[in-house]
């Protein structure tokens, strides 16, 4: 049985009390920190950066994962490194060399990651399989929290992690985008191994450890 990993998305978090906030998903038990970085350009609107990765690196021992929703990643990915990021997650359809950002990565040791928006083939990141520590399936468009869940990147989960499994990859196969406790026991029946939940984790309506409590136990159900 492979091991769920859960990241908590920043992007809906309280930044009036950010580091709390950050705190707490990690005694609750999150794998690590999702952190999503918007530039404007590749996505609508505008997030985080580099001094919001910094001041995540210094309230958690939590694996910082960087999401680049940005144009021309590789005129960012250090500066990333250098703020504390440790799995770096680059968009194919945003790298013109996306080998040679993957080979950046690497020097540096770090972990890398690639992402498929919704309409982007697997095709277009199969020659670069063997050398990413991640793939991550986008299951909304990206840009925005709380989307809803688009239901047919699904079929695409399923054949990531038949195609991973058939050439005998470690990577992880994580899932962003409209993750909550009715989606992800069907992301993880369809074979991902880290979800990523922004809104379902940081909102109005509960605490972050009874959200990750709640998360849990859907996914717990799976095994019952």
């Amino acid at each position: 049985m492979r091991e769920i990993k859960i990241a908590p998305s920043i992007l809906s978090a309280d930044f009036a009390r950010l580091g709390e906030q950050i705190r707490e998903a990690e005694d609750a038990g999150a794998h690590r920190i999702h952190i999503d970085v918007m530039d404007g350009r590749f996505v609508p609107v505008i997030s985080m950066g580099v001094p919001i990765v910094e001041a995540v690196r210094r309230v958690t021992r939590l694996p910082l994962d960087i999401h680049l929703m940005v144009v021309e990643p590789e005129r960012q990915v250090e500066a990333f490194i250098d703020a504390g990021g440790d799995i770096i997650n680059v968009h194919v359809e945003a790298a013109t060399h996306l080998h040679r950002i993957i080979q950046l990565v690497r020097r540096r040791g770090r972990q890398v990651g690639v992402c498929l928006n919704p309409a982007t083939p697997i095709s277009a990141i199969e020659e670069v399989l063997p050398w990413v520590d991640q793939v991550m399936v986008m299951t909304v468009n990206p840009g925005y929290a709380g989307q809803p869940f688009l239901s047919e990147a699904l079929g695409k989960v399923r054949r990531l992690r038949t195609l991973l499994d058939e050439l005998g990859l470690k990577a992880e196969l994580e899932v962003d985008g409209g993750v909550n406790v009715e989606t992800a026991p069907r992301c993880v029946a369809a074979g991902a191994t880290v979800l990523v939940a922004a809104s379902a984790i940081f909102n109005d309506q509960a605490t972050v450890t009874a959200n990750m409590a709640r998360l849990r136990a859907a996914l717990a159900e799976l095994h019952t």
